[in-house]
């Protein structure tokens, strides 16, 4: 029997007056005692593992989440008789993804560039529902209504699932382009569109089927959709019992101020005075000072200055505000161990030549210190020549970037270890439980809705497996089935443990680094290979956490599974579908698509690091840097680490469990750092101190405004920028070739001369003559 609004109403009261919110978390002392006599008990019920976001006073709250920040962001009561899948949600959502796909790969292949996020269709999508039931005529079209009433929250939740699904360029489009642009390889639009699909969707089928291990249970909160329910409610006006009953501003007003704050500030630090971005004081005052450059820089040093002033930078990684404190510390601490003390005690020891260049740079470099020229060791056929090779110069790497390889590696063995010693007794729980045997009162309410079938996860698979093997057996691809399989084995193995770490921490292992070195020592020679398998064995396992991300979504949200599962498919057949046209279609109408040289700015800078990377990775191969005798060889030695630090800290935490062993993850402390390079200090510093501001000290001294506007701060602020930087691009950088404020804004100190130091320049420690070589 559906649930009425005013029952709904009289639901929310009862349980806002079972459990008003104190100022301070520090009053629940009182009621702590209990909490801690009979915590333990309570989480073996939710979780089974020691979990550092689960909240000791659980036992208090039958009908809501153990879980504050999930009582905070998302409501505990449901309207099974609200709309969800009508004919305003489907042309809205469809329409969302067209445009926003086909944007985003328009102006992907063009520098500078936008990106158009499903934040900004979240935004505009509430207008434009809220006009379509106020002003579409209430008539029916073969039985369905073309306005079914009010505009609801799902209606919202199920249009923004329909626009993030392909909101960015997928990543077999860089494959098809690579192959028109190095390779020569101009394949129909057949091999296309079933490449593209297969990686896409083959991600989902995996994702829906591992749902019960990342959807289901209550301990799989996935922080960054706290901030997506906290917007939905804060527009829809949503009351519920965990925003607390702290009084002041509401949340709609809150985040009004906020956003537009954001929006107008974002100006500053993104085209009036960039040097608020990256505000490398440290080197003003001393530009000419090499080491002093290489520390404090931004550019190309290791960021001690430590401020910006751009929330871009800040939330470059995530947002600090929906990161769980316990998360970003153990990011931070590997962040300062591996780059403010091991990268400069490498740099300046000189191991591996590090000197001869910049300590920071995502640039691959020859004997010389320049950058390294590809062209010169391959063949007509793109093939590798090794007498060129050998007569030319080996790879180098700067310090930051060997030593992101080398975490790479610790992060792939520590995610198996930490998953097997921490997760595995949840996982076999997982995979006894029914989809309806959850503790949980999102998942009681979720119940009430038909789960989708696992075999139809599985025709999708079966499907998009036939295209894979169709499209790398019909074309020249040097990909045999075999290495396709080995890559979906990968990436199947590993989706369920870094699910796992991310929905607790909300950060991701990636599966890159490990899937071009596999392959580059099983099929070496074949570029084409690498990026199929590399796409194949990490972008599988991308995707089926980000359809996973949109289900728990869902789940928070209350929206029927089924509905979701069309919405998702259908959407991202659509998406892809106009990317591949559109990426088609600028190269037959874009005169020299893709010239370094093309005068619109069309030079496709992602596309051209897609094909090095093919070279580098493909044709000269892994066995020449990270063999036995090979310079970095040393790196090998970090999958040992990763997978002995791991059970080092389970052995600690076994003999001394109230410790602060038990907040240590060292898969999140070995890959929390991967932006690493480009990112520096600049993103994680600053990232780490609001993490503390907001996430600890307002946390646990103002627990009911914490409550109640951190996660409606993040969703704001997140807003504002996208909006601020579609605005400048548009309006002040893509008119007349990015000409407006040439003379004048453009070229002023805050916008240019701030760079034109030693870090600007990317200087090393050491210069050679001409003709000179190092190593």
């Amino acid at each position: 029997m559906a649930t009425t609004g005013v029952e709904l109403q009289e639901r929310q009261v009862q349980l806002q007056e079972r459990r008003s919110l104190p100022d301070s978390i520090d009053s629940f002392l009182g009621l702590r005692k209990v909490g801690q006599e009979k915590g333990f008990v309570i989480q073996a019920n939710v979780t089974e593992f020691d979990d550092p976001n689960f909240d000791s006073e659980a036992d208090l709250l039958e009908d809501d989440s153990p879980y504050p920040e999930v009582r905070s962001a998302v409501s505990n009561v449901d309207d099974p008789s609200m709309p969800v899948s009508t004919i305003r949600s489907w042309v809205i959502g469809l329409v969302w993804s067209m445009i926003i796909p086909g944007m985003n790969q328009f102006f992907y292949m063009r520098y500078p560039s936008v990106n158009v996020t499903s934040l900004v269709a979240q935004l505009l999508s509430f207008p434009v529902g809220l006009a379509w039931a106020r002003y579409m005529p209430a008539v029916a079209i073969f039985g369905v209504s073309l306005n079914p009433g009010p505009f609801t929250i799902k209606e919202h939740v199920l249009i923004t699932m329909m626009a993030n699904v392909g909101a960015t360029s997928a990543y077999a489009a860089d494959i098809v382009a690579v192959q028109r642009i190095f390779y020569n390889q101009v394949y129909s639009f057949a091999y296309q569109w079933m490449v593209t699909m297969s990686t896409q969707l083959i991600g989902f089928s995996i994702g829906g089927i591992a749902r019960r291990f990342l959807v289901q249970p209550p301990s799989m909160i996935w922080p960054t959709n706290l901030v997506t329910c906290a917007l939905f409610n804060t527009l829809h006006s949503q009351q519920y019992a965990g925003i607390g009953g702290r009084g002041g501003l509401s949340r709609e007003r809150f985040f009004f101020y906020a956003f537009v704050a954001s929006m107008l500030w974002h100006f500053l630090p993104s085209y009036l005075f960039m040097a608020l971005s990256g505000f490398s004081w440290v080197c003003w005052i001393a530009p000419k000072n090499v080491i002093v450059n290489q520390l404090f820089g931004y550019n190309s040093g290791l960021g001690m200055s430590i401020v910006t002033f751009d929330w871009a930078m800040i939330a470059y990684v995530s947002s600090p505000l929906a990161t769980p404190w316990w998360a970003e510390v153990n990011v931070i601490a590997g962040f300062l161990f591996f780059f403010w003390f091991l990268t400069p005690l490498l740099y300046y020891t000189n191991t591996w030549y590090a000197q001869y260049m910049p300590i920071s740079s995502r640039t691959s470099f020859d004997n010389t210190g320049h950058t390294y020229d590809v062209t010169k060791i391959i063949t007509p056929n793109l093939t590798l020549d090794v007498d060129k090779y050998k007569s030319y110069s080996p790879l180098f790497l700067s310090t930051t970037f060997a030593i992101s390889y080398g975490l790479s590696f610790a992060s792939i063995t520590a995610t198996i270890t930490h998953t097997f010693l921490y997760f595995r007794k949840q996982i076999w729980t997982q995979a006894k439980l029914s989809m309806q045997e959850q503790p949980d009162i999102h998942a009681r309410l979720m119940a009430r809705y038909r789960q989708v079938p696992e075999w139809w996860y599985s025709v999708v698979f079966v499907t998009m497996f036939a295209f894979g093997v169709v499209s790398i057996e019909l074309w020249h691809t040097d990909f045999p089935v075999w290495a396709f399989i080995v890559a979906l084995v990968i990436s199947f193995v590993y989706t369920i443990p870094i699910g796992m770490i991310q929905a607790i921490t909300n950060q991701q292992v990636g599966l890159n680094v490990i899937s071009e070195l596999l392959v580059g020592y099983m099929l070496p020679g074949r570029p084409v290979a690498m990026m199929l398998f590399k796409t194949w064995g990490y972008i599988t396992m991308a995707q089926a956490l980000t359809f996973t991300s949109d289900f728990k979504l869902g789940h928070y949200m209350k929206v029927p599974p089924r509905p979701m599962f069309w919405a998702q498919v259908i959407a991202s057949i659509v998406a892809l579908t106009v990317q591949l046209g559109v990426q088609n279609w600028m190269f037959s109408n874009i005169p020299d698509l893709c010239d370094p040289k093309q005068p619109n700015g069309f030079t496709c800078p992602g596309t051209e690091v897609f094909g090095t990377a093919s070279i580098i990775w493909g044709v000269i191969g892994p066995a020449r840097q990270f063999s036995r005798g090979q310079i970095y060889y040393g790196l090998v030695f970090f999958f040992l680490l990763g997978g002995i630090m791991p059970i080092i800290g389970y052995l600690v935490n076994k003999r001394w469990p109230n410790t602060f062993m038990k907040y240590v993850n060292f898969p999140v402390l070995f890959n929390g750092t991967s932006y690493i390079p480009p990112a520096n200090a600049n993103n994680y510093v600053p990232w780490a101190i609001v993490g503390f501001i907001f996430n600890y000290l307002i946390r646990r001294r103002y627990f009911s405004w914490w409550t109640k506007y951190n996660y409606v701060l993040s969703a704001a602020l997140d807003s504002g920028v996208a909006i601020s930087m579609i605005l400048i691009f548009f309006c002040l950088q893509y008119p007349r070739n990015g000409s407006i404020g040439a003379n004048s804004i453009q070229i002023w100190w805050g916008n240019k001369g701030y760079l034109e130091n030693a870090d600007g320049n990317s200087t090393p420690l050491r210069t050679l003559a001409e003709g000179q070589t190092f190593g």
